[in-house]
């Protein structure tokens, strides 16, 4: 039987499917030689990945008249949670955080509410009609991301890729078909995964992640959170105000690359409202008890001593890895940094191959934020078709932590200032303050402060600006405004 396949210039060629499994099987495309290949493909684009900067790129260029393709694939977590398109912003990062996050601002609101004249009665939080809410919702983005896709004539295959060649992926769908695809042009856009820990014993079989917490039908009870990164106090922070028991375990210090004193107002005031931390402390086994509960071991770090406690959930939240081990990107010759396995890019997001690009949490030394994947990503769509040269700017990108007092931030930190600067050239200027809606309610607002940090010599030009209270990510995006 043969197959017609769309060679240059729109022409068919014809090759049997036998020759077509043959051909895959040379080019290294596992088990091809099992089962029919599929007609091979062109595509004047071809993006790998369909989260927000993937999505963002190949709508763009399919906007400007290019032929595109998008390949995505959702590899359960080691717990069997999956989702649908849009990424990790969409389903398991953005999103779902800030809709829970709201959840527990409510709470707050609602023990704010009799200083108001608001006669409420007891409330109870029920997970089940939150979390049912929370993924309704993202289950409505999946589609619209998938309409958008049709409306725009990109095609959407949901298939797991890895290269053939540099101009050729072979993507692999539930069912075991394969299909054959080739681009002129290739963007890499397969952002991160959570890193789980597997050196602690029982880590992958009895932990979460941030791959999970979001779907869970019932609520995670009394937990532990593993790590002291953004996405670890966000989760940390809800749970405590959805009323749940919450530890946060630290080996070394909170947000590792954020300005530290505006972090330790973060875990201050995470503290006062009833999250606990153990720092200086690192887990070395996970059991389940016959009783269904997950006994941690850990060990303290400056005594040296053995402890344990019990916990009905564990969410690890040590930091996270790129999805780039199964795209066979030696086969295309594209370069990663074997330390971070990240993608390595020039200013134009392009990789070591001159046709192959990377944008967003897979590329090296990029923010991992979803406004700079998307932005970066049609930047990339309107080069490739000829509508501009812009590059895409990563100085200066404002960003929020979600905490349950939010600090928000852009620029530099005050540790980054003093080490490009030196610290006789730098000036801080900060100040607490108490927000108007903490007043009537009384409220402890000993942690809600702002700080500049400046260069001294006149213009005194801003480098950094820190502020953590009330609605940080709004505050934030207008400051950042004046200092871009």
């Amino acid at each position: 039987m043969a197959a017609a396949l769309r060679g240059p210039g729109g022409r068919f060629r014809w090759r049997t499917w036998a020759a077509a499994a043959a051909a895959a099987a040379a080019g290294g495309v596992r088990g091809a030689a099992r089962s029919a290949a599929a007609g091979r493909q062109d595509y004047d684009l071809l993006v790998i990945g369909g989260g927000s900067g993937g999505l963002a790129c190949a709508k763009e260029a399919a906007q400007l008249g290019k032929k595109v393709a998008v390949v995505d694939y959702v590899e359960p977590s080691p717990q069997g949670t999956r989702w649908g398109l849009g990424g990790t912003c969409v389903n398991v990062g953005c999103i779902p955080k800030k809709l829970m996050h709201q959840a527990a601002l409510l709470g707050g609101m609602i023990q704010d509410a009799p200083h108001y004249g608001w006669a409420i009665q007891p409330v109870l939080h029920d997970w089940r009609t939150m979390a049912e809410a929370v993924q309704n919702h993202v289950k409505s983005l999946n589609w619209g991301h998938r309409v958008q896709l049709q409306d725009r004539k990109v095609k959407y295959f949901n298939i797991k890729a890895c290269f053939v060649n540099e101009h050729t992926v072979c993507g692999v769908a539930k069912d075991g078909k394969e299909t054959l695809l080739s681009a002129e042009h290739i963007v890499i856009a397969t952002g991160g995964r959570p890193r789980y820990p597997t050196h602690i014993e029982g880590a992958l079989e009895y932990g979460i992640t941030s791959d999970d917490i979001f779907w869970l039908k019932e609520s995670p009870g009394k937990t532990l959170v593993v790590g002291a990164s953004y996405v670890a106090l966000e989760c940390a922070g809800f749970l405590t105000g959805l009323g749940l028991d919450t530890t946060v375990m630290i080996r070394s210090i909170p947000l590792r690359g954020f300005d530290q004193q505006m972090s330790s107002l973060v875990t201050e005031y995470m503290a006062s409202q009833g999250t606990r931390f153990l720092r200086g402390c690192t887990p070395s086994r996970v059991r389940r008890l016959p009783d269904g509960q997950l006994q941690v071991t850990w060990e303290d770090l400056t005594s040296g001593k053995e402890d344990m406690g019990t916990f009905n959930t564990v969410l690890w939240a040590t930091g996270r890895i790129p999805e780039t081990r199964s795209l066979n990107l030696e086969k295309a010759g594209v370069n990663i940094n074997p330390n971070s396995q990240k993608i390595l890019v020039d200013a134009q997001e392009t990789t070591s191959i001159p046709h192959i690009y990377a944008i967003g949490d897979v590329a090296e030394g990029r923010p991992e934020l979803t406004p700079t994947a998307i932005m970066a990503g049609k930047l990339l769509a309107q080069r490739l078709c000829g509508q501009s040269s812009d590059v895409m700017d990563y100085d200066n990108v404002p960003t929020t932590v979600f905490t349950p007092l939010e600090y928000g931030c852009v620029g530099l930190s005050e540790e980054e200032a003093v080490a490009r600067h030196g610290e006789e050239h730098v000036e801080v200027y900060h100040a607490y303050y108490k927000p108007l809606e903490f007043t009537v309610a009384e409220r402890d607002a000993s942690q809600c402060y702002i700080k500049m940090v400046c260069l001294r010599k006149p213009p005194q030009l801003v480098l950094g600006l820190h502020f953590l209270g009330p609605n940080a990510g709004e505050v934030t995006q207008g400051f950042a405004l004046g200092i871009k």
